[in-house]
């Protein structure tokens, strides 16, 4: 497996409103626009920064993932996602290390990536997200 780079950095939010308002008008920056994945209940909103970028989460839905994460641990960074080469090799590999995945066949994320996501339990509470691009 090949990481080659962090793409971006997951923060859930309760508005992304609000949020694109504190990275534009606190730190200069400017969103990239929003997008809604009905399978995942969020709406996203990428903020590049560099090389990476800030993917602001605003649920869709009260059961979704990023609303019972704010439920449970407030507003703050809900994932990291590493750009890998070749997810299916990467899964694959990751899965003969017995590493726990919360998926073992890439779904379409935001932006028509190609994503899959490693359990907190198996990366020291971090929730990790692949993406192939």
């Amino acid at each position: 497996m090949r990481v080659k780079k962090i793409d971006h950095i997951g923060v859930a939010v309760k508005s992304s409103d609000s949020a694109i308002k504190f990275y534009e008008d606190a730190l200069g920056l400017k969103s990239a626009g929003s997008e809604t994945v009905e399978e995942q209940k969020v709406t996203t909103v990428f903020v590049p920064v560099g090389d990476s970028e800030v993917e602001l989460l605003e649920s869709t839905s009260p059961d979704g993932a990023v609303a019972k994460f704010i439920n449970k641990r407030g507003e703050g960074i809900q994932h990291i996602c590493f750009q890998v080469e070749n997810i299916e090799e990467a899964l694959k590999e990751l899965k003969e290390k017995d590493v726990k995945l919360i998926d073992e066949v890439p779904r379409k994320g935001a932006g028509g990536r190609r994503i899959a996501f490693l359990h907190p339990k198996a990366t020291f509470g971090v929730l990790i997200e692949l993406s192939e691009i």
